[in-house]
């Protein structure tokens, strides 16, 4: 049995939006912010961030699609190492650091360890029936040199 169940579509419908809103939401519910106001914004302004880049990436629930998808992982994946690092580095404490480092957990396990590999546009097994079609159809075409016609 795979781990790798999340999708494309998946993560565009489940996962884009209503994590962004979370990450904008959340530090105001939980009253973030003890630490410093760094660990209250710092989720606000990637919540923002993640709506524009759900915006913009090219998967179903796109607007304009002009990211592709694997970009947009990675910049996922990238948010992650930061919400690793930000409570070492902005000196959080409390729920400030767990809120951060769960964070980071669910950002990279989704986006890596649980994160179906995307199916190529042109699989190999697409190329080689058209391919295999095409020999058939010029093996089916030949024409046979009648016997009077033969050397």
């Amino acid at each position: 049995m795979s781990f790798r169940f999340i999708t494309k579509s998946i993560h565009a419908y489940l996962i884009d939006y209503p994590v962004a809103i979370v990450l904008i939401a959340a530090p105001f519910v939980l009253k973030l912010g003890q630490s410093g106001p760094v660990a209250m914004w710092l989720s606000v302004v990637v919540g923002v961030a993640a709506l524009l880049l759900a915006a913009l990436t090219d998967h179903p629930t796109g607007l304009v699609r002009i990211i592709p998808y694997w970009l947009h992982l990675w910049v996922d994946r990238a948010v992650g190492v930061v919400f690793v690092i930000a409570p070492i580095a902005f000196r959080f404490f409390g729920l400030d650091a767990w809120y951060y480092w769960v964070l980071a957990a669910a950002v990279l396990l989704t986006t890596s360890v649980f994160n179906a590999p995307e199916e190529p546009v042109a699989t190999l097994s697409g190329l080689e029936r058209r391919h295999s079609g095409l020999k058939a159809a010029t093996a089916s075409s030949r024409v046979e040199t009648l016997p009077m016609f033969r050397p």
